[in-house]
């Protein structure tokens, strides 16, 4: 059963889905009915530090098995990772400009950026710098303790996750303007899953709700509708 929702959405690193909200009205209005995660320790509240299988399990028991369901960056690491652990789990997997892909140069830098918080934020602007590019957050200073842990958790989770394994029907959205998960990054995925689609977007960024909130609210519901014409 798929649930009461035709879109499922698991957000990326942001401590706000605020800026989701044009997309969202936008989706509504087509009648679509969208079910926005709230994902602990980011948009919910918790002090814990995660371990992707945290993640994991929390996206199985908040997902209806059969749904649709969208991961934006680090949202879309955790839907790889449930498509990898339960292949059934969903009808179809639609990634937004995902993270997923383990590079090792991409680590260092967040981990150098992250030994150094000991010191005034102030006065070391590379952690800024370094967290932002990787997790398209603007203050790097609102992250809590426990994320900046989570976050190197996410990043190590990269080394063991198969992407041969997720034999789920996969719908690749990736901007061509994206500095945070590059091009790069959604050809190696889409090479590497069985059965999956990739669409480039000339004009989007890492997060296309902000860079083109009309465009991509246009392409995905056109992809909900395709997809749930094909199951009629």
């Amino acid at each position: 059963m798929k649930g009461p929702y035709d879109l499922y959405i698991i957000h990326g690193w942001t401590y706000t889905v605020e800026p989701w909200n044009r997309t969202l009205a936008i989706l509504k209005e087509q009648g679509l009915k969208i079910k926005m995660l709230r994902v602990p320790g980011l948009t919910e509240p918790s002090s814990k530090v995660y371990e992707i299988e945290d993640y994991v399990k929390w996206a199985d028991a908040n997902i209806p098995d059969g749904a649709i369901a969208l991961g934006h960056s680090n949202g879309g690491r955790i839907l790889l990772n449930l498509c990898s652990n339960k292949p059934g789990k969903l009808s179809d997997l639609i990634l937004l400009d995902s993270a997923g892909v383990y590079e090792v140069s991409a680590k260092k830098k967040v981990v150098a950026g992250l030994a150094k918080i000991g010191k005034p934020l102030k006065k070391i602007p590379v952690v800024d710098k370094a967290f932002h590019k990787f997790t398209g957050t603007t203050d790097y200073s609102k992250a809590p303790e426990n994320m900046k842990k989570t976050l190197v958790n996410m990043l190590d989770s990269d080394k063991n996750l198969n992407l041969e394994s997720v034999a789920t029907p996969t719908f690749i959205l990736w901007g061509k303007k994206d500095t945070t998960t590059p091009p790069r990054q959604a050809t190696t995925i889409y090479e590497k899953l069985p059965h999956a689609e990739l669409k480039f977007y000339a004009n989007w960024t890492h997060a296309p709700y902000i860079s083109d909130p009309e465009g991509l609210a246009r392409a995905l519901y056109n992809l909900v509708k395709k997809l749930q014409g094909a199951k009629k």
